[in-house]
């Protein structure tokens, strides 16, 4: 089997650079030591703002959501001001206000003062797993989307500067499928189980306006089908905070296309 994996590997390494290369993600994944969890809330604030834990970025809300869509700029972490320090950036289905998610990202994490950049799936409460067949580096643009087809959902993700994609398909267990998120995210896990620090990434790049990949960042429920901005009053913006309420990354607004934003790095 090693092998096979080191042939299709080589194989894969020897095709054109901008190949559009689909890999099933069965025999080429490995699991890291992070989880990409649900979204802790802070509190609530009068404006309707949220503060999270966790998350930044923004989650639409609605009914039997069947697609998520978005594209982002994989941004590079400053290790020398930030060691031993995680970030991920992703699209899903769920975990705003439910205990899955269906979700598919990069990650930009500082191992001491070494940057590592790697692209990854998680089918949340399961374990989060590397693909290591779509390898990434700063500031190359990706597209990736996550589907629910009646019974099982499906995650796309594609690196466009380099074509290579992979895709896989798994059931879930208790999926609610009442919201779709964006994310810039501290994941877990501490040795106590709490949020991990943030890695510094300067400000990441969501949606059509900085990637040019089409039809992001939308999604499709019951009601709607379109940018985040076409949910209304059901789009949440939300800001990542410390347990202790200081401002660790920001949002900006939405473009006034609807379909993309900015995060911006404050501390860990």
């Amino acid at each position: 089997m090693q092998l096979k994996v080191l042939g299709i590997l080589l194989t894969l390494a020897a095709l054109p650079a901008l190949a559009q290369v689909s890999i099933d993600l069965q025999s080429t994944a490995q699991v890291p030591p992070r989880q990409h969890a649900p979204m802790r809330l802070h509190q609530r604030l009068p404006s309707g703002k949220v503060e999270s834990e966790n998350w930044s970025g923004y989650a639409v809300t609605g009914t039997a959501f069947t697609s998520a869509k978005g594209s982002w700029i994989v941004p590079s972490v400053t290790c020398t001001k930030t060691p031993n320090t995680y970030s991920a950036f992703w699209v899903g289905i769920d975990g705003y206000s439910s205990t899955t998610v269906e979700q598919t990202g990069t990650s930009s994490d500082c191992s001491g003062t070494s940057p590592s950049y790697y692209a990854w799936y998680e089918f949340y409460p399961e374990p989060s797993i590397e693909i290591t067949a779509v390898p990434v580096s700063p500031g190359n643009k990706i597209s990736a989307e996550v589907t629910y087809n009646g019974t099982e959902f499906t995650i796309t993700i594609t690196n466009e500067t380099t074509g290579k994609s992979a895709t896989k398909s798994a059931r879930v267990s208790g999926a609610k499928r009442t919201s779709a998120e964006w994310i810039a995210e501290a994941p877990c896990c501490t040795r106590a189980g709490g949020i991990l620090p943030l890695s510094d990434f300067g400000t990441v790049d969501f949606g059509q306006d900085y990637t040019d990949v089409s039809g992001t960042n939308d999604a499709t429920d019951s009601a709607t089908s379109g940018p985040i901005n076409d949910f209304g009053a059901d789009v949440e913006a939300i800001t990542m905070v410390s347990s202790s309420g200081a401002t660790e990354a920001v949002p900006s607004a939405v473009s006034s296309d609807g379909t993309s934003f900015t995060v911006a790095w404050k501390s860990e």
